[in-house]
């Protein structure tokens, strides 16, 4: 009898310290979601932030211009500093730079596909690239892998808030309670740099 009431006993505690510990956390982390198949087969020479311009080429990427920026967190809302950040997407013709998309539609060579960079010590980070648009059987969406210098890893995806396509993407659907923490607003933008920009904070934990 006494066993089964320490057990009873250490079951609750633990349960309130977990609440407890949920509840002094500011932030709430960002759930994980797959890479997908098309992540690089190689990177490309030209890997920066901006993906709209490719070095060499005198055009943009077609599609509607976008900031995409936010701060890379832990949950206790600390700024991750030197963080990478990678995103992918495919181009405004729904193509991923990728050899085994089989999307028989051209790519626009003028866009970059994927982008790199880092935090800054306030954990910040921007993108210069296209709002995203779908893909045959995906609503459209923004793959994101982040990796922490202590080697920490998330890797997920953003979505546009209010678009159409959610309602049935499979991927996020699973999310179900957790779909607010990967929705993104895009809004007119404030600079002459973008059309749009849409802001998108990343917590590790």
């Amino acid at each position: 009898m006494r066993n089964t009431r320490r057990q009873f006993l250490t079951l609750v505690l633990g349960s309130a310290a977990a609440a407890s510990a949920r509840a002094a956390s500011p932030f709430v982390a960002t759930p994980s979601q797959t890479a997908g198949p098309f992540y690089p087969a190689r990177l490309p020479l030209d890997s920066d932030n901006d993906l709209v311009h490719v070095a060499g080429r005198e055009n943009i990427a077609s599609g509607t211009i976008s900031n995409v920026y936010g701060r890379v967190l832990d949950v206790g809302g600390r700024a991750i500093a030197d963080a990478r950040v990678e995103i992918w997407q495919c181009d405004a013709n729904s193509r991923y730079h990728h050899p085994d998309d089989g999307n028989p539609a051209a790519p626009d060579e003028n866009f970059q596909g994927f982008g790199a960079t880092r935090s800054d010590p306030d954990g910040r980070y921007r993108f210069r690239t296209i709002r995203p648009v779908p893909y045959p059987g995906r609503t459209a969406h923004i793959h994101f892998r982040v990796t922490t210098p202590s080697n920490e890893q998330l890797t997920t995806q953003l979505y546009v808030r209010g678009d159409p396509g959610n309602a049935s993407d499979f991927l996020f659907k699973r999310l179900g309670e957790r779909q607010e923490r990967v929705l993104a607003d895009f809004i007119a933008s404030d600079d002459d740099s973008a059309e749009l920009m849409a802001r998108f904070d990343l917590v590790l934990g």
